[in-house]
């Protein structure tokens, strides 16, 4: 197999497995759970079913179509780019596993932004939501919530009377996708973009012989 093919085909494996289990998670959580169940597996991590409108970690910074839109116009561009670069012989494998990451990371919440408004309903707590309802979802298409759960209250300590707990937040496995592919690229592949574009741009000015 070709380097080229090579790197490509791992990035799409990588892409593919990220999506696969960030929505089986998701999925067995939101027909699992009701909202806010807490579920303890261990004392410093636990399940905690939650919903969000925003973006990693809870944060909400415009709106929500704009947002969804944002994101695909952003996966686009990644995969645009991981199917240019994974030709150039001086982008390293790992620079590629990043880009894919992040890449598999962003499609994963997307994919609750378009579609889980429309595929769940969104019962009262104790209930838990139902796939496909027949009375339909919640809310409509690009209008979906981004399902999270993975917590890890890993240690609480008082300051001047006031309990403050390490770590609060709760993400999913696509959130995890994104930090640890963009910690990965400024840590150890940062001068790969710099050899990405050079390569690029070469190739454009340089076309292959056929």
């Amino acid at each position: 197999m070709k380097p080229a093919n090579h790197k490509g085909l791992l990035a799409l494996l990588i892409i593919l497995a990220v999506i696969v289990a960030d929505q089986a998670l998701k999925i067995w959580v939101k027909t699992h759970f009701y909202f806010g169940e807490d579920y303890p597996i261990t004392s410093w991590f636990h399940l905690k079913f939650i919903e969000n409108n925003g973006m990693a970690f809870g944060m909400e910074l415009t709106s929500k179509i704009i947002l969804t839109m944002g994101r695909l116009a952003a996966v686009a561009l990644l995969i645009w780019f991981i199917s240019r670069v994974r030709r150039l012989p001086r982008v390293r494998t790992g620079f590629m596993v990043c880009i894919a990451l992040i890449t598999a990371g962003a499609l994963g919440n997307i994919i609750d932004c378009v579609f889980y408004g429309e595929i769940f309903n969104n019962p009262l707590p104790p209930a838990v939501a139902t796939l496909f309802p027949p009375d339909g979802g919640y809310s409509t298409w690009f209008e979906g919530r981004v399902v999270d759960m993975l917590y890890f209250p890993l240690f609480t300590v008082d300051i001047a009377g006031h309990s403050w707990e390490f770590f609060q937040y709760i993400f999913n496995i696509a959130d995890s996708a994104i930090c640890v592919g963009v910690f990965a690229l400024i840590l150890f592949y940062s001068r790969d973009f710099s050899r990405a574009w050079e390569g690029f741009i070469h190739r454009k000015k340089t076309p292959d012989p056929q």
